[in-house]
């Protein structure tokens, strides 16, 4: 029989506030690749943090004999070498801090220039990183692999989401790892970074890695050897790819909308109506040297659903922070929003009250101690949080919308204690409560299980069979796009090419 590497036997794994797992049995064996599937919160994430070390271990037995092996065999005598030093966990979310290590990002850092100076760059970052012995995936290779060359000179806060993916890999990489987890690892990239990344994941296998990973069904790479199926925190299955059904890791079924409730909220606060909700004429945006956007031309008008598509660092997140005022380059530019020019007295606040949006990297920065009713109600201030008292009426209207989304359970939980799926959705949620003439979404589905896709994309099809709110939908899939977009704007290298 294979080598342990790790075996939980019936633990019982503690956070702060909660009992994660209780009884949990999981083993990993040498030359086993794993996939972790299961629908949201059943207890993907906590497992890779758990075998990450992030949480306590109170009852059963946890063994690490790779650990005790690396010690053995590379003769180690230094105390505080423990293995953690051998765990890289790429997350869902980076923890990048500003030069001088005194603060983390924070939303809309990227677009101003004197604070984005204190920011490492792509190089700075990555020699940061102690690699492990032996030294298998040195700088050169990982940079090389990971196409990160031309971007070793840009700064941390200025790189596309795809682009932060591929450096949090490289970090990781570099580190040579006994163990690689990784948390739903193609979400965000495009269909060519994903074909790439299933590659990749072969090579690292290769290299003497094993890997743990939390992944839809549908996206179990050519590598993994094992899957196990999570449901309600604990395995109720595990066995060996060639054995595995995708239809075993059941999801609920996607339940029809109340399309009356959805009326009564979108007749709460109806949309001012607009001609054009946006124009642009011959886009230019640079930094530095660096073309981002290059004569761009679009015009969305009221009513009117699309889809903004393109690779991993087209120009799309860039196009969106000039709608959404979040980009000081738009005064220098010919842009119309809401029938009226950029620049002509307006402020953002005048331009957010109007639009409803959610990003990746608005996931990323928005604060985690509020609660999910208050995440939510903050949509009506266009507040990174809520920081006035709660308005009874809004936060009544705030529940109602969430259990649209079927999240009403976690209305009274701190944001940081749900699932990266609720906190996805909450967001989501917020930019819905104030039924604005614009929505941008933008990666809208990342990280949400598939009934939680379908079911979100069935209410925006409703909101816009319903009324005439203007979309702008971005994703790297297909699939996830609604029924009710009917335009397509797609953007490479900055250019409109369709």
């Amino acid at each position: 029989m294979d080598s342990l590497i790790l075996s939980f036997g019936g633990i019982t794994v503690r956070s702060i506030t909660s009992i994660l797992f209780s009884d949990l049995c999981f083993d990993i064996h040498e030359g086993e690749q794993w996939a972790l599937v299961g629908p949201s919160g059943s207890g993907k994430t906590a497992l890779l943090e758990t075998i990450a070390g992030k949480f306590h271990i109170s009852g059963g037995e946890a063994k690490y004999p790779f650990f005790n092996k690396y010690v053995s065999r590379f003769e180690i005598a230094d105390p505080l070498f423990n293995r953690q030093k051998l765990i890289a966990l790429v997350s869902s979310r980076h923890h990048f801090r500003n030069l001088s290590n005194t603060s983390s990002f924070y939303y809309q850092q990227r677009f101003n220039s004197a604070d984005s100076e204190d920011v490492e760059t792509v190089e700075q970052y990555l020699h940061s990183i102690k690699s492990n012995t032996p030294v298998v995936w040195t700088y050169s290779r990982v940079t090389e692999r990971l196409r990160l060359t031309p971007l070793l000179g840009k700064q941390l806060i200025k790189l596309s989401n795809g682009e932060t993916k591929r450096l949090l890999f490289a970090a990781a990489l570099l580190k040579n790892p006994v163990l690689l987890l990784l948390d739903s690892p193609f979400t965000g990239l495009d269909a060519e970074s994903r074909k790439d990344l299933n590659y990749l994941l072969s090579e690292i296998a290769d290299s003497g890695i094993h890997i743990v990973m939390a992944t839809p069904p549908g996206e179990i790479p050519d590598v993994i050897t094992n899957v196990a199926i999570l449901q309600d925190r604990k395995v109720i299955k595990a066995e060996q790819k060639k054995y595995f059904d995708a239809a075993q890791a059941s999801y609920p079924e996607t339940a029809q909308i109340d399309a009356d409730e959805l009326n009564r909220l979108l007749a709460i606060h109806v949309a001012q109506t607009h001609k054009t909700l946006l124009e642009m004429k011959d886009i230019v945006i640079r930094y530095g040297d660096k073309l981002i956007l290059d004569h761009v031309n679009w015009v969305v008008a009221s009513g009117e659903r699309w889809a903004l598509l393109g690779p991993n660092g087209a120009g799309k997140s860039t196009l969106l922070s000039l709608v959404n005022g979040d980009n000081p380059q738009a005064y220098a530019n010919d842009i119309i929003l809401f029938d009226r020019k950029r620049g002509s007295g307006e402020s953002i606040w005048d331009i957010k009250k109007k639009i409803g949006f959610v990003s990746p990297e608005l996931f990323q920065y928005f604060p985690v101690s509020s609660s999910c009713l208050q995440v939510i109600e903050s949509g009506f201030y266009d507040t990174l949080g809520l920081f006035r008292p709660s308005d009874p009426f809004k936060a009544s209207i705030s529940k109602r919308w969430m259990e649209l989304l079927e999240i009403d359970a976690s209305a009274q939980k701190q944001f940081r204690n749900v699932s990266a799926s609720v906190q996805r959705l909450c967001l989501l949620c917020r930019a819905l409560v104030k039924n604005p003439p614009l929505l941008i979404f933008d990666e809208p589905c990342q990280g949400l299980d598939p009934h939680q896709q379908e079911h979100f994309k069935k209410v925006v099809d409703e909101i816009c069979k319903y009324s005439n709110v203007g979309l702008i939908y971005v994703t790297h899939y297909p699939h996830e796009i609604p029924e009710s977009v009917n335009h397509t704007l797609k953007l490479n290298d900055g250019k409109v090419v369709a």
